[in-house]
């Protein structure tokens, strides 16, 4: 009995399934071939990689001919609830705490503004309109979580517990900045929070968060990984080998995009073509979602499942958090050179996010004008308080520059310190040696 060499293949790499019992097929032909019966043909593509279909219709999928992936949200503009149980019902205690951290945050962002603007700092970076990822992203969190941001995280750190001395001794890189004053301001890290150091460069914390994740998936340690990124970095290179080394490793991580309309001056349209960076999520084969950036609570619910995912399935979610940067970029932009100042107007009046959780507790008396007042003179005497403080503490010893990289100090960095030292030797009159620890007899 004859059968062809090309029906050998298909049968060889499952492409087809051939009936049970080739014993019951017809005899052999004059030309040599079988009148085969086929039983239970696969309807479906078995090409590895891939869940499709046939078609016989010769169609380009365009994304345009697709409606974009929902907003998620729990309340609207005016902190009403959309569904009845769409509230996570997280009470005054909570709510408040949550205000009270987003607001904080706004007045030291203020103050630290201006603190560049007056030259007494080198750089900062506001949080203005982007308040509510913030907070209630970490508030769904476990403490023991780890946390990798970019550099716009701050209220991350806040809500975790570092202090306003913190932040500003940070920024000024005095004395007690956890950094030694070796970072640029706004590059903050702490190891007792959780929260890894921030580097400047974009993207290079999503493959490192997935490693991280990686190791205590391995560990089984019930915890999980949160990496925040803005939609400009999603361009880099980085971005997408994370994505998909997640999504094939199995990593507990959440990745949480902070969308938030301009990578500094180039705005979303000349970014990416697709729908936003949620797209890109079931292209990785990770569970995504979008949310308003602007709803704290619709935010919370978003985090908090996501982490249920991470846990029970040890998979990666995306999430992506639509907001806007009311801001400028950092004191390094002028955004009104490529934004009009209507734009900017209309979401700080009509869509901010601490508007719209104070009037949700508003609605549920919870808040009001006079306890608004008292707590804005509060909450700015305890940032000026931080503010005069940090301003008058020393800076680190510049021995500080070369330590803490190699247990011992290599050759080539000691034979740096000593050259610097011996230049400050001879010409230290020219530098303000007394404002370094231990440097004023130098």
């Amino acid at each position: 009995m004859f059968v062809s060499r090309s029906l050998i293949k298909l049968q060889r790499y499952g492409l087809i399934k051939v009936c049970r019992n080739l014993c019951n097929q017809s005899s052999t032909t004059s030309t040599g071939n079988v009148d085969l019966k086929l039983e239970n043909l696969e309807e479906k593509p078995a090409f590895p990689g891939s869940r499709s279909k046939w078609t016989s219709q010769l169609e380009f999928i365009r994304s345009e001919n697709y409606e974009g992936i929902p907003v998620y949200r729990v309340m609207d503009r005016e902190g009403k609830i959309i569904e009845p149980d769409g509230d996570p019902n997280l009470g005054q205690e909570m709510i408040t705490k949550l205000y009270k951290g987003m607001t904080l945050l706004n007045t030291m962002d203020r103050v630290l503004y201006e603190s560049q603007r007056q030259g007494r700092i080198s750089f900062y970076m506001t949080s203005y309109g982007e308040e509510g990822t913030h907070f209630g992203s970490s508030a769904a969190l476990r403490s023991d979580d780890l946390i990798f941001g970019q550099y716009r995280e701050a209220g991350v750190l806040m809500w975790r517990g570092f202090t306003l001395d913190q932040f500003m001794s940070q920024c000024y890189g005095n004395i007690d900045d956890l950094g030694k004053g070796r970072q640029m301001p706004v590059h903050y890290g702490s190891k007792d929070l959780n929260f890894v150091t921030i580097s400047s460069t974009l993207a290079t914390q999503m493959p490192q968060a997935v490693g991280a994740s990686y190791a205590l998936k391995r560990q089984g340690s019930g915890r999980i990984v949160i990496c925040y990124f803005g939609e400009g970095a999603s361009s880099e290179g980085d971005a997408h080998a994370a994505l998909n080394f997640a999504a094939t490793l199995d990593c507990p991580i959440i990745f949480f995009c902070r969308n938030n309309g301009y990578a500094i001056s180039t705005p979303t349209r000349e970014q990416y073509r697709g729908d936003g960076i949620a797209g890109r999520g079931p292209g990785y084969g990770m569970a995504t979602l979008r949310v308003d950036g602007n709803d704290t609570l619709a935010v919370y619910k978003a985090t908090a499942a996501a982490r249920r995912i991470c846990l029970e399935e040890s998979k990666p979610v995306l999430i992506e958090a639509m907001t806007y940067r009311i801001g400028h970029h950092s004191t390094s932009d002028d955004s009104t050179a490529y934004r009009s100042v209507d734009e900017v107007r209309f979401w700080h009046q009509k869509d901010h996010p601490i508007s719209r959780l104070r009037k949700y507790m508003e609605q549920r008396s919870w808040w009001n004008d006079e306890l608004e007042k008292d707590w804005k003179e509060e909450s700015k005497r305890q940032v000026m308080q931080a503010f005069v403080a940090a301003e008058k503490k020393i800076k680190p010893n510049v021995k500080e520059m070369f330590t803490d990289v190699y247990d011992e100090m290599p050759p080539h960095l000691t034979e740096q310190y000593e050259s610097l030292m011996e230049h400050l030797k001879h010409y230290g009159e020219h530098y303000p040696l007394k404002k370094f620890n231990g440097m004023g007899d130098s």
